[in-house]
């Protein structure tokens, strides 16, 4: 019986061990990922993902960004790398509107200074 007792004990608390251990390291990944996103977001980068369209009429490859009142808004990027142009490439980017006639209905046209792939 004593045994017993020492066994459940032991098992218990390796559990517990283990798994508070894996809970300070999601923490501490998820604390890293905010930082970065911070870091990203003070160097003037924005957050977006590459939409893909073959509609006539519509733009090729748009950047899909969230809006203020979280309502969705397009841009042109004109200059698009072809690394990028994946639907659903989720991305952090810098860019500069252009004062230039749209190409599509949708979205308006920008030059991309800086992009980088957004891991999610």
């Amino acid at each position: 019986m004593k045994y017993m007792k020492t066994t459940i004990l032991i098992v218990t608390l390796t559990l517990f061990s283990c798994c508070s251990k894996k809970t300070t390291t999601d923490g501490m990944a998820d604390t890293k990922k905010s930082e970065m996103v911070s870091n990203m977001m003070a160097n003037g980068f924005k957050i977006g993902t590459i939409v893909a369209s073959k509609a006539e009429g519509d733009c090729p490859y748009v950047i899909q960004m969230e809006g203020e009142d979280k309502q969705p808004y397009f841009l042109d990027p004109i200059n698009l790398d072809e690394s990028y142009k994946k639907d659903g490439e989720k991305i952090w980017f810098t860019y500069a509107g252009l004062r230039m006639m749209n190409r599509c209905l949708k979205a308006n046209p920008v030059s991309i200074i800086d992009m980088q792939k957004r891991e999610e």
